[in-house]
Parts: C-alpha cells; sequence; structure tokens
C-alpha cells in the first residue's frame, strides 16, 4: 500500500450501527482510515481491517484480503468464534487504562452494596421504616475476603480499588505473577477458580469467554462457595448458568448477586431477574472503554498490518484474550 493512501475497513455487527456510536471518535482520522457499512462498500478486495462487535456469522465472507478484525472494547469472544473469520485474519482488542479504572469503581461501589446489605436499606427506605442493621453480624473489610477470576487490565484495577478499601484479595490466574501485589493472593493454575470460590465472601468475575470458562458459574461453583457469599458477575453472560444462580439463591448459599451481562441482551422484560430482590441487574455497562481510545488505537492497529507487523493490541486467538 502507497505512503499517504487510506487505509479501507468495514463496520461489522449485528447489534449496533458503529458508525452512530463511534463516527464522532474516528472522523479525525478520516486522512489515515475509511469504515463504511457493508452495504456501502464498491470493492470488498479493498478493505483490510474491520471494526467489529457481535458480527454475524457470515459477515467476514465478501473481504478477501481483510488482515485485522478489531473489536470495539476488551471482549473478542464473538470475533473469534465468527465461523467465516478469516483463518489468517490477526483479532485485536482496546486496551484502555481509564475503562480498567471506570470498571473498578464500578465493581467496588457493588462489593460495598452487598458487604453493607444495603438491598436492606432500600427495601425499608421504600416502606419508610427505620430499620437498622445488627452491627455484630456484619465483618470488617479485613475479614471478608473478595475473589477474582481474571487479573488482566480489569481484575488488576478492580484489585487496587478492594484492597485500598481494606478488603483482602484472592485472585484466580493462570501463572502466578512474577511481582509482588499488595493485598492480593494467588490461586494458579488446574482448578484455581474453583480454589478462589471456596474462599471468596464476594466473587467477582472479569474473566474471557473461553471454552474452559464456558458456564463456569454453575450450581457445582457456588456449592463450593461460603454460605450466604455474593456474586458480582461482569464478564460474559455465557460464564452464568442462570438457573443455578436461582438455585444457589434459594438454598441460600448465595445471599445476593449483581448482574451486568446476560446470556440475552438486552434482558428480555418478562426475565425473572428483573423481580428478584436479591439481585441488581444493570445493563452492561461496568465499563464502557473512550470512543477516542478506542479509534487511536484502531489507527494504529491499521497501520501496523498493513506495513506486515503485529499491532500491541492484538489477542492470542487460541486462548481468547
Amino acid at each position: 500500500m502507497a505512503d499517504g493512501q487510506v487505509i479501507e475497513g468495514v463496520y461489522l455487527s449485528d447489534a449496533f450501527d458503529l458508525h452512530a456510536l463511534y463516527g464522532h471518535a474516528l472522523a479525525p482520522h478520516a486522512g489515515t482510515i475509511r469504515l463504511r457499512h457493508p452495504h456501502e462498500i464498491d470493492d470488498p478486495s479493498a478493505i483490510r481491517f474491520a471494526l467489529c462487535w457481535r458480527p454475524a456469522d457470515d459477515a467476514f465472507l465478501p473481504y478477501p484480503n481483510l488482515r485485522l478484525a478489531n473489536s470495539i472494547a476488551a471482549g473478542v469472544d464473538s470475533i473469534i468464534n465468527c465461523p467465516s473469520l478469516p483463518a489468517e485474519a490477526l483479532v485485536a482488542r482496546v486496551r484502555d487504562e481509564d475503562q480498567g479504572d471506570v470498571m473498578a469503581g464500578f465493581a467496588a461501589w457493588h462489593v460495598v452494596w452487598h458487604h453493607r446489605n444495603m438491598r436492606h436499606h432500600i427495601v425499608h427506605e421504600a416502606k419508610h421504616e427505620w430499620a437498622r442493621l445488627i452491627p455484630s453480624i456484619m465483618k470488617p473489610p479485613r475479614e471478608t475476603p473478595v475473589g477474582i477470576l481474571g487479573f488482566g487490565l480489569m481484575g488488576r484495577a478492580i484489585a487496587r480499588a478492594v484492597t485500598a478499601m481494606g478488603f483482602p484479595v484472592i485472585a484466580a490466574v493462570r501463572n502466578t505473577p512474577t511481582e509482588d501485589v499488595p493485598g492480593v493472593r494467588f490461586e494458579s493454575g488446574q482448578g484455581a477458580a474453583l480454589r478462589v470460590a471456596e474462599q471468596a465472601a464476594i466473587l467477582i468475575n472479569v474473566l474471557p469467554l473461553t471454552g474452559e470458562t464456558r458456564g463456569l458459574l454453575n450450581l457445582d461453583f457456588f456449592n463450593r462457595m461460603p454460605e450466604g457469599a455474593a456474586l458480582i458477575q461482569l464478564g460474559r453472560g455465557e460464564h452464568l448458568v442462570e438457573a443455578d444462580l436461582v438455585r444457589a439463591l434459594d438454598s441460600g448459599r448465595i445471599a445476593s448477586a449483581s448482574l451486568d451481562v446476560f446470556d440475552v441482551e438486552p434482558l428480555p422484560k418478562e426475565h425473572p431477574f428483573w423481580a428478584d430482590e436479591r439481585i441488581l441487574v444493570t445493563p452492561h455497562q461496568a465499563g464502557d472503554c473512550s470512543p477516542h481510545t478506542m479509534a487511536e488505537q484502531l489507527v494504529r492497529a491499521a497501520q501496523a498490518v498493513v506495513a506486515g507487523k503485529i499491532p500491541e493490541t492484538v489477542v492470542d486467538r487460541s486462548n481468547g484474550y
């Protein structure tokens, strides 16, 4: 590709109009990259990259020279699992430090929500009742272990926020980090997630979705957790077996849950989670990344692939992150 030539790209999403969401952030880069909807593409062979979120199964078929599929966020599972994704295409994600801090604040708020049983106060406020909790039933933060499943950018940011509030953290990792992380203890290797579950009064999931992690949050998993534990589910909807969570709540093994991601999104209006007072539902908004950060990283990634280089934000397709 000649120097100064605009790199051609395509929006591929079955869920959103990506131009409506990100066109303003991409506009300043119009001299470097150009993105259009599939129906606007005159020459599919000119397309070198795609900006993606939940692409259709056949989305990549028209583009024989596509070299890069870039997510709009940190998650790439819907791209990697797309049947038409070319074997030779690189997959890249967004790495946004600010997004990590945003998600950390969200997670920390929910840790306090469950630790202090804030639902109790919401219920009694609606009844105009002054109903104080018995102080002796609440353990201090230092006696309330928080488990984190997934210790990438998001997990590390969450750990910093939670340990700053005095909660000890146990994190499940594939390999134990070489550097010491204050306030964090690690469980690594096979069965690490279950070992974390056995110790966590509050469990936060930020794992990527892979074949190994799909359906991980099931009844067997919940039964390994301490009685009355809380779940904060920020990973992917497919991590959770929804019926098993209800069973765990009914048995008292899980006392309460915060759910930000679901099997079907938007969550259907008739879904029982909406009416379950033990569950706090939020609309998949724990940690949106900055559109401008996404645009800048997309430009660098597109420039790298046309130059025959590997973008810094590329993921390992074999393990899904």
